[in-house]
């Protein structure tokens, strides 16, 4: 979408009076120290595969020109270190692939993950990833979405800080192309549920809880929901108009 002039990202909104506005987002900003490991992959990659935040700001906008190609698009919302971003891209090599990752450290991790699988076809962006969808991506742009392991929030009181809601699913319903594809996952079985009840009373989509995916790599943080006996609950669900 090449608007003239977006509307602010997150933790860049303002009220009347010039303060900070407070906002309720999906994630919490994290530490920002990088490994010695890290520091050499962002030094190495960083130039070529990371689109800087405030480049989305920029009147005409344009993925493709980070890319350097027209190709079928993916967005993964929550990289983490990238585990999964590298082997599914490393596997798709036709495709493009859209990282959203607001921890720094965790995108310096993918790096050299992606590196080391040979999958240049990833670029990594850290604003929020909802206001890129709402934002940026225009309908219908996407061909699949990937969500692994989001923040559940499990207290309460932080439910509605949740990634999977009614907005944010007809959101992402709208930026897939029809037959596009949302894959989900997660550890906590009370998201697992809420993300049903919210996607199945999406219009845009069908679908619900499958078999874990094949393709799709184990994880530092499933093998952590694994560890503490944890179910593992893999959704996908399709765009159908």
């Amino acid at each position: 979408m090449k608007d003239s002039v977006r509307p602010a990202r997150p933790h860049h909104k303002l009220t009347a009076d010039g303060r900070r506005m407070r906002e309720v987002l999906t994630y919490s900003r994290r530490g920002s120290r990088f490994t010695p490991r890290q520091a050499e992959a962002w030094a190495a990659h960083q130039a070529e595969w990371v689109i800087p935040d405030a480049a989305v700001d920029e009147p005409g906008f344009d993925l493709r020109t980070w890319f350097g190609r027209e190709a079928p698009l993916i967005v993964e919302i929550g990289s983490g270190v990238g585990e999964a971003t590298a082997a599914l891209a490393a596997a798709r090599p036709d495709h493009d692939v859209l990282a959203l990752e607001v921890w720094i450290p965790g995108v310096a991790d993918s790096l050299w993950r992606v590196a080391e699988a040979g999958a240049s076809n990833v670029r990594f962006c850290s604003v929020d990833a909802v206001w890129f969808l709402e934002h940026v991506l225009a309908p219908e742009s996407v061909s699949e979405l990937w969500t692994f392991f989001p923040d559940p929030w499990h207290k309460k009181k932080h439910h509605k800080r949740r990634l999977v809601t009614p907005a944010n699913a007809a959101l992402a319903a709208s930026r897939l192309r029809p037959g596009g594809v949302w894959r989900l996952a997660t550890d906590w079985a009370d998201y697992a549920d809420q993300m049903v009840v919210v996607l199945d009373a999406e219009p845009g989509l069908e679908g619900g809880v499958v078999e874990r995916w094949a393709e799709r790599p184990i994880t530092r943080f499933e093998r952590k929901g694994l560890a503490v006996d944890r179910q593992i609950t893999d959704l996908a669900y399709r765009r159908v108009r």
